[in-house]
């Protein structure tokens, strides 16, 4: 029986290097495999343009849920993750603002176990639905779930 995983998506600036960056919590220790149409993310880290993503405009600069999804299960091929699910939090891409200098922007993407019975916890439905200011760590404790299974993440400049 295979268990149902919760994937998070937040952008972060001013992180670096491994699986997930350094500092950011928590960490993950395996590579979590991310493509977007044919590009994958790979190394973790690898830095992406605007152009490779399908990305809206208009998102103000501060720490960013840009996807929640829950309910992943493994595909026919044994190796690939697919949700049928919307969210908690749809999935929104990449739109860093243009800056001078240009500044990185962190897409941190980090796999969960999904406890049996998975809701988002009242004290953080708020904000996984403005998506402004989400953090994860807060989330993590709420929720508890525990170590994430994988992770990766990618760097947009604006």
């Amino acid at each position: 029986m295979h268990q149902s995983i919760i994937a998070s998506l937040a952008a972060l600036t001013g992180l670096v290097a491994a699986q997930t960056p350094d500092g950011f919590a928590p960490s993950a220790s395996a590579h979590l495999d991310v493509t977007f149409g044919s590009k994958a993310v790979s190394p973790a880290g690898a830095s992406l343009t605007k152009s490779d993503l399908d990305v809206p405009s208009g998102i103000a600069r501060n720490t960013l849920l840009h996807a929640m999804i829950q309910d992943f299960k493994v595909g026919s091929d044994g190796k690939t993750l697919a949700s049928t699910a919307t969210g908690p939090a749809s999935y929104m891409g990449p739109a860093p603002p243009k800056e001078t200098p240009a500044h990185p922007h962190h897409y941190v993407q980090v796999l969960f176990v999904q406890p049996r019975g998975f809701t988002v916890p009242a004290a953080q439905a708020a904000v996984v639905r403005s998506r402004i200011g989400f953090k994860l760590v807060d989330f993590v404790a709420a929720a508890q779930l525990g170590a994430p299974v994988a992770g990766n993440y990618f760097t947009v400049t604006g």
